[in-house]
């Protein structure tokens, strides 16, 4: 078997001789070599498409728009969403923004001059705190970022993320604006380096194989290994959409790559699959645990002819799978009582005796689940 390579691995202590096991026991690995989870747990929230800039053009996103078409929306316009999640019973503001945008975007970033901010990420770091003032706890998924760029909005997000999505040179990322796996690692390496509670996951079906698969998920274990800062890794399957005519992965793919995940990752970092992507009833057998953000309020942005299913819908996965199906914040629970995770902003929010606090008080006591 051909050596299958990890951009920079050196730079994460990726050993040769582990990368090599961990190929061979991904390529025995079947759904019945895991077990099922105990529980299944998801977190409602609002979905905040920050701008629609991006610098990357991917064949599979319709996230993106070109120059002179992307969208920016305004405090006003983040805070008129955020306050329809607080009336919703939300605990959770997703922050998605196309990765910093570059000279393409002038406009873009003559209208954040406009407002008073020299970058979209000093941007992001005020609407992030305007956010947690008014009743929710961020997450923001801003893309690729320097340590600098992260510091800034660290403070007022519960939890932050950004998709690996492979470490595999990929067609979809190909051209003079495709991806670098090597700085979707760094991304995560800089999570860990500055404790924050942290999401990630691949891709499935934009041009890997399995082998890549399984070193994908390798090289987030051994970040998690060194800074113990994973909270979950979707495994998400790309879909059709008017950009993207490659179909999606077969059940079983989803199926054996799900087992991988279970099987490669420790048991604290949960395996979520986004029921509006995936046939999630499908594998329920398979080790998954988390169903991810789902809003009553939002559409999905990313994927917005995949409607969120009901919440009812997730109480009747859950019972199909013969599980409870428990509410959690953006951030796991796990992290709140560990020193330096949470910072100072996110502790008070949590513990103020407001209707936010008691909100997100009552879903770490598991006496919150959802309201039909």
């Amino acid at each position: 078997m051909s050596t299958v390579e990890i951009p920079d691995a050196a730079a994460y202590d990726i050993d040769l001789e582990l990368r090599e096991t961990a190929v061979r026991r991904a390529s025995t690995i079947q759904p019945e070599d895991v077990e099922p989870a105990s529980q299944l747990t998801f977190a409602r929230n609002v979905f905040i498409p920050l701008t629609t800039a991006c610098r990357y053009t991917c064949t599979y996103c319709t996230f993106y728009d070109p120059p002179g078409q992307a969208s920016l929306m305004s405090v006003e316009e983040v805070l008129e969403v955020v306050d329809r999640g607080v009336d919703a019973g939300c605990t959770e503001a997703l922050f998605t923004l196309g990765d910093a945008p570059d000279a393409r975007y002038g406009s873009l970033h003559e209208t954040l001059e406009s407002w008073g901010y020299a970058t979209i990420h000093e941007y992001l770091a005020d609407a992030c705190e305007r956010t947690l003032e008014e009743g929710l706890l961020p997450h923001a998924n801003p893309g690729d970022q320097t340590k600098a760029q992260m510091e800034l909005a660290a403070p007022y997000n519960a939890s932050m993320g950004v998709m690996l999505e492979t470490t595999a040179e990929v067609t979809a990322h190909a051209g003079p604006r495709g991806k670098s796996p090597a700085q979707r690692l760094n991304t995560i390496k800089i999570a860990g380096e500055l404790q924050i509670p942290f999401t990630t996951g691949i891709l499935v079906g934009i041009g890997e194989t399995k082998d890549d698969r399984a070193v994908s998920l390798l090289a987030i274990n051994a970040l998690h290994e060194r800074y113990e800062h994973i909270q979950e890794v979707l495994i998400q399957p790309v879909v059709e959409n008017e950009r993207w005519r490659g179909g999606s992965p077969p059940t079983e793919v989803l199926r054996d790559t799900v087992a991988m995940a279970r099987a490669l990752l420790p048991e604290t970092v949960s395996v979520q699959v986004p029921p509006n992507l995936a046939p999630v009833r499908d594998l329920l057998d398979c080790g998954i645990d988390d169903l991810g953000g789902v809003s009553p309020v939002t559409v999905d942005h990313v994927n917005p002819a995949y409607a969120w299913p009901a919440l009812d819908e997730l109480r009747a996965i859950a019972e199909a799978a013969g599980v409870p199906l428990k509410e959690r914040l953006p951030v796991y629970d796990r992290f709140l009582d560990i020193e330096g995770f949470i910072s100072e902003p996110i502790s008070d929010a949590v513990s103020r005796d407001d209707p936010a606090g008691r909100r997100y008080r009552s879903v770490i006591e598991g006496e919150s689940l959802y309201h039909p």
